[in-house]
C-alpha cells in the first residue's frame, strides 16, 4: 500500500505529464502551422512520449493500490516565436520535469517509500536523455541561425523520428 503523501505526489505528476504531452500537441500544431512537417513529427512522438510516461505513473500507483485522481489539465500556449524559442522553451520545460522527478525521488527518501524510489530510477534515467535531446537540438539550432537550408535539412532529419514504447509491464 502506498502512503498519502506519495499517493499525492503522483497524482501530481501524472497531471505534469499530460500537461506535457498537451504541450508538445501544441508545439506540433505550430510547426503544422509554419511548414516544418519534421519538427511537426519530433513534438508527436515527444506526446505519445509524454502520454506513455502519465500512463507509467497511473499503472504504477494503481498496483500499489493507490486511487489515481485526475485534474483538470492546463492549457499550453499556442505559439513560438521560431523553431530555436520553441526548442528552447523545450530544454526549459524538461528541467522542471526534471525538477519534480528529483522532488519525488526526495520524497520517497523521507517517507522510506524504497518501492517508490526503484521505480522513479527509471525516470531520473529517462529526464537525463530528455534534457540532452533538447539542449542538442537548442544547439544546432543556435548554429545554423536563420539559415533557410539548414532549417530544410534539420526538418528533414527530424521527420524520421518515430515513436518506441518502453517495455512495461501493466497492473
Amino acid at each position: 500500500m502506498i502512503g498519502k503523501k506519495v499517493e499525492e505526489a503522483i497524482n501530481r505528476q501524472i497531471n505534469a505529464e499530460l500537461y506535457s504531452a498537451y504541450l508538445y500537441l501544441s508545439m506540433n500544431a505550430y510547426f503544422h502551422s509554419v511548414s516544418l512537417a519534421g519538427f511537426a513529427n519530433w513534438m508527436r512522438v515527444q506526446a505519445l512520449e509524454e502520454f506513455t510516461h502519465a500512463d507509467k505513473f497511473y499503472g504504477y500507483l494503481v498496483s500499489r493500490g493507490g486511487r489515481v485522481k485526475l485534474a483538470a489539465v492546463a492549457a499550453p500556449p499556442s505559439a513560438w516565436k521560431s523553431p530555436l524559442n520553441a526548442f528552447e522553451e523545450v530544454l526549459k520545460h524538461e528541467q522542471k520535469v526534471t525538477a519534480l522527478i528529483n522532488g519525488l525521488v526526495d520524497l520517497s527518501l523521507k517517507e522510506k517509500d524504497h518501492a517508490t524510489g526503484s521505480m522513479l530510477t527509471w525516470f531520473v534515467d529517462e529526464q537525463v536523455e530528455e534534457e540532452s535531446n533538447a539542449d542538442s537540438l537548442v544547439g544546432q539550432l543556435r548554429l545554423m541561425g536563420d539559415s533557410g537550408h539548414g532549417l530544410y535539412l534539420m526538418d528533414k532529419e527530424l521527420s524520421a523520428r518515430v515513436f518506441v514504447p518502453p517495455i512495461q509491464a501493466q497492473p
